[in-house]
């Protein structure tokens, strides 16, 4: 298996809504970021098939290594194989590839997090910086767009976590804001029991209004020069806003089950980005 076909495969298999967006981009473009997003996916399942957290730093720490190293143009993994030589003509940095490594470490020493400002760093590292990578693959020429593409980032991390509440809580793991919870009277306990209350609704509704503000935002911050260039970032806002407004509809059932759409209707909502805008 060639290092391409490794990351095309990587991608694929996660059936992220992410690999939707992908297929409407040009050869080059699609091969850098199906590469760039196979390294993510390959240091995020370091964290999450995480037996023993010793061993998992030590597989972090690995790919920390690797990534000097691959910089130094001496890659030994499929992964940084296929991402390498397109790198440069996509200006991805080493240190943005650190930094996702570095927010993955997060995960294996903090399981709680204190308040948003807290939250909202874990997740620049493992969102908002690859936001960021993926805005330059996709084309950027204007600098505003960082500012989009870090808060889009953000927001779509943001789908995640509420999302996955009930699968993070069977690994132990509450990313809601611990002072949030309070706020809402909702005990850390409850969540790791998986028990629904009233309470526990108006906080993830509170959540969900909260990613809806940073969409919005994101997508003010868009320069219209730009706007054709990212229809990818824009596909992935729509297909998560979807999914979103699905897990509303749905009363914030997501303890129990992890809501999400089906693999036709994110490639019809991905369409529909790219035909109509």
């Amino acid at each position: 298996m060639t290092p391409q076909e490794y990351v095309q495969q990587k991608a694929a298999a996660s059936g992220s809504s992410f690999y939707y967006a992908f297929l409407f981009l040009s050869k080059p473009r699609r091969a850098a970021i199906t590469a760039f997003y196979a390294f993510c996916r390959e240091v995020d399942d370091v964290v999450d098939d995480a037996i023993d957290p010793g061993v998992a730093a030590t597989k972090l720490a690995w790919w920390q290594a690797e990534v000097a190293r691959s910089f130094a143009g001496q890659p030994s993994h499929p992964v940084t194989q296929a991402l390498m030589p397109l790198a440069v003509e996509f200006n991805v940095q080493q240190a943005q590839l650190q930094a996702v490594i570095a927010g993955c470490q997060m995960d294996l020493t903090q399981t709680r997090y204190l308040d948003y400002a807290a939250l909202q760093r874990y997740c620049g590292l493992v969102a908002g910086v690859v936001g960021e990578v993926a805005a330059t693959i996709f084309g950027q020429t204007q600098p505003q767009t960082t500012g989009y593409a870090h808060q889009l980032g953000l927001a779509l991390q943001l789908t995640n976590i509420i999302r996955d509440v009930g699968e993070d809580a069977r690994r132990g793991r509450i990313y809601l804001p611990m002072n949030e919870l309070a706020q809402f009277e909702v005990k850390a306990q409850e969540i790791l029991n998986l028990e629904y209350s009233a309470r526990f609704t108006a906080l993830m509704r509170f959540q969900a209004g909260r990613a809806n503000e940073l969409y919005e935002q994101a997508l003010a911050q868009l320069p219209a020069p730009d706007r054709r260039s990212q229809k990818p970032g824009l596909m992935m806002a729509r297909i998560y806003r979807t999914l979103l407004l699905e897990i509303e509809r749905d009363g914030f059932q997501v303890l129990h089950q992890r809501v999400s759409l089906t693999p036709l209707r994110k490639l019809w909502l991905a369409w529909k980005v790219q035909a109509f805008g």
